[in-house]
């Protein structure tokens, strides 16, 4: 069995783990164990799962210390990031325990055995029931809100389906000490195993997807990434779906009367946002439009200040390190000018530059506009506001697209801009940045190809959404019909014969 290494990015050093690429053989049996356990999963019923989902929760935050300092290991993040982002990871764990309680999300409808215009109508009751297993392939720049301990994880359990996650190689004793944190929780309310395991290696992976027992699959990751799980699918006799959030550009467009009125505050939370974890975030902006007026220049002076004073960033891993820095190099080739770039010492570590590039609006390319992962932000200066439209419906559709307003902007001008961003992304922001994703039952995180190829979203209480199925029983006795659809259940929202029912708690 070939061993997984784990590197540390700040000095490029590998080291053995005690850990080993999952075989067939080992794959087989987690399959195996993944489907037993879907009934176990399912027999909680609402409010048992959304105690697990508690209980989890609490067996991360039991651990802080040793999951912070791991990942901190691995990805060379900040212990304040990622503390941070522990507690996110609790967080969502919990807030799908409140959606469990909610109960709404099941979309429960009845509609009683009438007489229509069509003839006598059946006995009908639909609700939303679980896929059964699922693949969550970790993310490398999210080691706890995206990967063993995140929200797709959370999502999947609480939706009742077992969960084996294929740990990411950029952190694989973070992913490893997560699962032990879930899989004690799990055991402590008498649940077996397979209710959730992980797999390492990337032919793992690609097997992991093409097992009958795997239901669906989420990824976070590139595009590269899911081309290659999408062609393990298709070889499956049976489609199954793939949810992905994939690329992302972010487009800022700030216009002059904000940047007249709060330019240096505008630099400052444009530079926090485009080199905030090294710039390896799905949200970062990586294109902000900004005016060709002397208000926008005391702006640009000013991020240009910041980035020329920043130190160097440590990216995650050496492919990535060496995909920011050759395309770096490529826009410049395509035309654009570094505007601002810190000097920073080689090290043996996966450290670069921050990088400010510029360019005039005819001068933004395909080439200029694709996303680049890591601390680069292009600021892009334009001369008129209605030249935007056009512009911005060249870009790539992003998760985001945010627009800041200032006192004298013409309220028909952010009209025509939410227009066009509302048609190529998932989420419009306003007098801020996209960086920063709220947890919570609003939340929106996707957006049309490429940067997710689904509509559902991969954050906020509607993403448990990607891993339920409707089913409906016609004229059924009701001992064989879910509690949620018996008349005398009335703990929860539903829609009976047309009418919505709020449901008494």
């Amino acid at each position: 069995m070939n061993v997984v290494n784990t590197v540390d990015p700040r000095d490029g050093r590998s080291r053995a783990t005690d850990l080993t690429e999952t075989d067939e053989s080992q794959l087989e049996a987690i399959a195996g164990q993944a489907s037993r356990a879907a009934q176990w999963l399912s027999g909680q019923g609402r409010l048992g799962r959304a105690d697990l989902l508690d209980a989890i929760a609490a067996s991360l935050e039991s651990r802080r210390v040793d999951l912070v300092a791991a990942a901190e290991a691995e990805t060379g993040l900040s212990h304040a990031r990622l503390d941070g982002e522990l507690t996110r990871a609790a967080v969502q764990f919990r807030m799908f325990g409140d959606v469990l309680r909610d109960g709404g999300y099941v979309e429960a409808a009845i509609d009683h055995a009438a007489d229509t215009p069509l003839g006598r109508g059946p006995d009908l009751r639909r609700m939303l029931v679980p896929l059964g297993p699922v693949a969550v392939f970790g993310a490398s720049n999210f080691p706890f809100a995206f990967s063993v301990a995140g929200g797709d994880t959370a999502a999947a359990l609480a939706a009742g389906c077992p969960t084996v996650l294929k740990a990411h190689p950029s952190h694989p004793l973070t992913s490893h000490a997560s699962a032990e944190a879930i899989e004690s929780a799990i055991r402590d309310l008498g649940g077996p195993d397979g209710v959730i395991a992980t797999v390492y290696g990337e032919e793992a992976g690609r097997s992991l997807v093409r097992h009958p027992a795997i239901r669906a699959a989420a990824l976070t990751g590139s595009l590269g990434a899911a081309r290659a799980i999408q062609a393990a699918i298709d070889e499956r006799p049976d489609p199954i779906p793939l949810y992905a959030e994939l690329s992302s550009v972010n487009p800022i467009v700030v216009l002059p009367g904000a940047a007249a009125d709060r330019g240096d505050q505008i630099a400052e939370g444009l530079f926090a946002s485009f080199t905030g974890s090294g710039g390896q975030l799905c949200t970062k902006p990586g294109l902000a439009f900004l005016p060709s007026d002397p208000g926008a220049d005391d702006l640009v002076d000013a991020l240009r200040g910041r980035v020329a004073a920043a130190g160097g960033a440590v990216l995650l891993n050496e492919r990535i390190r060496d995909a920011y820095e050759d395309q770096a190099a490529a826009f410049e080739r395509a035309g654009a000018h570094v505007s601002a770039r810190p000097q920073v010492e080689p090290g043996a570590g996966f450290t670069v530059a921050p990088m400010l590039l510029e360019v005039g609006l005819s001068g933004l390319t395909t080439e200029i506009a694709d996303e680049c992962f890591g601390p680069l932000m292009v600021v892009v200066r334009y001369d008129d506001v209605a030249e935007l439209d056009a512009v911005l419906a060249t870009v790539a559709p992003s998760l985001t697209g945010s627009i800041h307003r200032g006192p004298a902007d013409d309220a028909g001008v952010v009209r025509r801009l939410v227009d066009v961003l509302a048609a190529r992304s998932g989420r419009i922001v306003f007098d801020g940045y996209p960086t920063g994703v709220r947890v919570s039952w609003a939340q929106h995180h996707g957006g049309p190809w490429p940067s997710t190829n689904a509509v559902h979203t991969s954050v906020g209480a509607t993403s448990i959404r990607r891993f339920l199925r409707p089913l409906a029983w016609q004229d059924a006795p009701v001992w064989v019909l879910p509690e949620e659809l018996r008349d005398e259940y009335k703990t929860i929202p539903r829609r009976v014969d047309g009418k919505l029912e709020s449901g008494v708690a």
